[in-house]
């Protein structure tokens, strides 16, 4: 057996660290990652804080631009600006924790992973948060406000009062789902690697794929139009082509 035979079949062992690890080990490690995850999401939070009214100012703007002349968001609690401030810099902060949130993600799950896999940790953590982020921005950008618009045209004909809270809860919904769903080829990149998808698998299954994202897309986006079902449904098909090559580049080799 050569050096290079003897150096791949060593990256194909799975950590024997994890088969030394028991139950209660898992548990305090499953702790210690959580605790590190909120540990990052609250300096983000304190970081978002100082910016919290800005950051409210540009997530209101989908929702300004339908309200009538002269109208804006209302409170009905004299609290209900500083609680509504403190969810924003929570949310944001999710957003900026991403990488370490991934980064505690992976190094819980990375002892049961081949040596040889332990190189992926870099994309991983970066390809995690870019999607993330990038579908959070495509929420906002153009899910928030077709949404939006739909509901101030169906309500015209009564005196429009929206609160700050209700709107807070209805935009941070819709962005964070956009974000969750943009972590497809993140999501089939594990299944494939523990072999519970195969590319042949998800080709066979594309045409059901498809009916789902357009099942999912006129749920989240209620309006009659197919304009803006589209553009959730078409991005939706795009990730899981994207998650076919995913899985068609690092599924789990077929053994013999």
């Amino acid at each position: 057996m050569t050096a290079d035979t003897t150096e791949s079949a060593t990256e194909q062992e799975p950590d024997h660290e994890l088969e030394k690890m028991s139950f209660l080990d898992h548990l305090e490690e499953l702790r210690k990652r959580l605790l590190y995850s909120f540990i990052a999401v609250f300096v983000s939070f304190l970081v978002c804080w100082n910016f919290a009214p800005q950051i409210f100012e540009k997530l209101q703007e989908p929702l300004a631009r339908y309200l009538p002349p002269g109208d804006s968001l209302a409170y009905t609690r004299l609290t209900a600006p500083f609680f509504l401030y403190m969810k924003v810099a929570f949310f944001a902060g999710l957003f900026l924790a991403a990488p370490v949130i991934l980064w505690q993600i992976w190094q819980f799950i990375s002892p049961g992973l081949y040596r040889k896999e332990r190189r992926y940790a870099l994309p991983f953590i970066f390809f995690g948060a870019l999607f993330f982020v990038a579908g959070g921005y495509f929420g906002y950008r153009f899910l928030l406000p077709s949404t939006c618009a739909f509901f101030v045209e169906t309500g015209k004909n009564f005196k429009q009062m929206v609160t700050v809270d209700d709107y807070f809860s209805f935009a941070s919904l819709i962005i964070l789902a956009a974000g969750i769903v943009f972590e497809t080829p993140i999501f089939v990149f594990f299944l494939a690697r523990i072999g519970i998808v195969t590319p042949a698998f998800l080709l066979q299954k594309f045409k059901y794929a498809v009916l789902l994202a357009f099942i999912f897309a006129a749920v989240i986006t209620p309006t009659p139009d197919m304009v803006t079902q589209l553009a959730l449904a078409i991005p939706m098909i795009v990730l899981y082509l994207i998650g076919v090559g995913v899985a068609f580049l690092f599924a789990k080799p077929i053994e013999a």
